[in-house]
């Protein structure tokens, strides 16, 4: 099991916990919602839970809760800029399809 984070990933997470002034590192989950019923959740991570799977890719810790982890595991996170717009974008190997606006995946 894992997650992993590209290169470009990794130092936009880094360079948005220094501007923060700390935090563990990037937590990583999906909530349901969206028309293809699921949603990636992207935040810092302040505290690792109990159950929590912790992965560290390029120097950064990412925290995933095990309720997340049977949906997202496996799943590459890339930070992608296309003319002004800029985001988290996610390879994942269990979503079998996807919203027309990429904003929600279905396994």
């Amino acid at each position: 099991m894992a997650i992993t984070l590209t290169d470009r990933a990794a130092e936009h997470v880094r360079q948005h916990l220094q501007k923060r002034g700390g935090g563990l590192g990037l937590r990583l989950g999906v909530k349901r919602t969206g028309c293809s019923g699921l949603a990636y959740v992207v935040n810092y991570a302040d505290e690792v839970a109990a159950d929590d799977a912790v992965f560290e890719t390029g120097g950064i810790k990412v925290v995933v809760d095990r309720d997340s982890l049977e949906f997202i595991d496996g799943t590459e996170v890339d930070y992608v800029r296309e003319g002004l717009n800029e985001a988290f974008s996610f390879r994942n190997p269990n979503a079998a399809g996807e919203c027309g606006c990429g904003e929600s995946f279905n396994v």
